[in-house]
């Protein structure tokens, strides 16, 4: 199995609210760059809703989405980590976390209606949600004169590829090339430089 170019997750954290029958769901929904980070932030919504009966929780962590964990916290097995997850899983999203917290109404909505509720709570938080794509780039630096670095911001730009520049004397310019095109790329730097840049190639980045 190749291993992914590119993968999606949300741009920050938004939040969603439904009542079915008195209870209600609030659904946080946050990007997080590994496990520890998904469980502070599951820490810190239970902090802040103490009161809460349930704190339901899906995780989907790595480009290949191969990490994923979910959490019913007390609600009977399959009504509520499972339904949250497939929401994340089938919205093609990962390095992202949900918690949705139950604030219990006094009526029981049985298995289905749980399912339910915890799936169209995460459902509404992911509509809400920004989506950003992020794909793989090789960053290519060299250093160069001022009047070369806007040759090359010129060139980058009409190949749909991103740069940035640190300026001082001369101006460190490092161009992110997707790594299909990596072979292309140095020679068209070879071309506008007329050769006369020896750029450095890092290991690829992730980038949006």
């Amino acid at each position: 199995m190749s291993s992914p170019t590119s993968y999606r997750t949300v741009s920050g954290p938004v939040e969603a609210e439904l009542e079915i029958k008195r209870s209600r769901f609030l659904a946080l929904l946050a990007p997080v760059a590994n496990e520890d980070e998904a469980r502070e932030v599951i820490s810190q919504r239970r902090s802040e809703h103490p009161k809460a009966r349930h704190h339901c929780t899906a995780f989907v962590i790595d480009p290949d989405s191969r990490t994923r964990r979910f959490s019913d916290d007390g609600e009977p097995a399959g009504t509520a980590g499972a339904p949250i997850l497939d929401v994340l899983v089938g919205n093609e999203l990962t390095y992202v976390l949900a918690v949705v917290t139950r604030y219990f109404g006094g009526t029981l909505l049985g298995a289905g209606g749980l399912v339910r509720a915890y799936g169209d709570a995460t459902s509404e938080a992911v509509a809400a949600s920004a989506a950003v794509t992020y794909s793989q780039r090789v960053p290519v630096t060299m250093t160069v004169d001022y009047a070369l670095a806007a040759a090359i911001d010129r060139m980058a730009a009409a190949a749909g590829w991103t740069t940035e520049s640190e300026y001082a004397a001369e101006v460190v310019v490092t161009v992110f090339i997707p790594p299909a095109e990596l072979d292309a790329g140095l020679r068209s730097l070879a071309d506008v430089s007329g050769g006369s840049v020896e750029p450095a190639v890092g290991e690829p980045v992730w980038a949006p």
